[in-house]
């Protein structure tokens, strides 16, 4: 892979810092993408292969660490009503403004990122001209009850460890995480041992789960924060921007997580990676990367 120059800033927003990363030229010509990291509370890292797009097409790439996560300010002491859907779209709007691209974009958001990216569409800003959800629910409750789903197909020791602590309150326990790691490396990504970019995510994530905690809760399939009664279902029609939407065979976002999007989105296209759970962009790297950079190129 050629390696592109890349550039690195901050975006004041609310007082604190955005980070940001651009791979490639923004004055390349060609649509400039914006990748949204999931969570909520993840960081850049895991999705730092998107990245190489910029070197299939020649697009300039945007990573960016969602306010308190990552290399952007950490905000340990913000509750449950600091942290909203509106914080993190008013968040996008102001990066879109600070690099001057408002008026032209892409946008890719992974897991909670394709939440975001959404929530984000369904308000048609006339810049965004297409967009990529990748292995994202349309459904907090659907979410849950896939997860729960799959869980049962867990060894029955595996779920008992998981049912005990969750009993108990100790979800912190190394064997309660442990437990939890095997529906992982099920279902979020199959590629073991993981690569250091998606190690260094969840190890950054053990440091300061602020966010993560308050939206979503301590695991996948136990999700207790603000974002557990989350739909978009009923406005995915309202979505003008062209939409690929991407996910894994064994993929905690299951088929019929991400059906809704299928069926309301006008003329969503579907692409299942068939080696992949939620991280095709890790598992099937080159072939997800390809499947994105065509798709944009229609665009440019």
């Amino acid at each position: 892979m050629v390696d592109i120059a890349s550039r690195e800033g901050y975006l004041s927003f609310l007082g604190y810092r955005t980070w940001y990363r651009i791979t490639g030229s923004l004055s390349s010509g060609r649509l400039p993408l914006v990748v949204a990291h999931g969570g909520p509370g993840c960081t850049h890292d895991y999705v730092d292969s998107f990245k190489d797009i910029a070197a299939l097409d020649g697009r300039a790439i945007i990573h960016y660490d969602q306010l308190g996560n990552g290399n952007s300010t950490r905000l340990p002491d913000k509750g449950q009503d600091f942290w909203t859907v509106s914080l993190f779209l008013d968040e996008l709007d102001a990066l879109l403004v600070h690099l001057g691209i408002q008026s032209r974009y892409a946008f890719l958001g992974q897991s909670w990122g394709g939440m975001l990216g959404a929530e984000h569409a369904v308000r048609q800003p006339p810049g965004l001209k297409a967009l990529v959800i990748a292995n994202s629910p349309a459904n907090m409750r659907t979410w849950v009850a896939e997860a729960n789903r799959l869980r049962a197909d867990l060894p029955a020791d595996v779920q008992a460890t998981l049912l005990r602590h969750e009993e108990a309150g100790t979800l912190t326990d190394p064997e309660y995480i442990a437990a939890s790691m095997v529906f992982y490396e099920r279902h979020v990504c199959r590629t073991v041992p993981w690569p250091p970019e998606v190690a260094r995510t969840f190890a950054i994530m053990d440091e300061d789960n602020t966010v993560y905690r308050n939206m979503n809760g301590p695991t996948e399939f136990h999700v207790i924060g603000t974002m557990k009664d989350w739909t978009i279902e009923e406005r995915l029609r309202n979505i003008v921007a062209p939409t690929l939407l991407i996910s894994g065979r064994y993929d905690e976002a299951t088929p019929l997580v991400v059906r809704p999007y299928v069926e309301n989105v006008p003329g969503c296209r579907w692409v299942v990676f068939e080696e992949s759970s939620h991280m095709p962009h890790v598992e099937e790297k080159q072939l997800c990367l390809k499947t994105v950079s065509d798709f944009l190129a229609e665009f440019d």
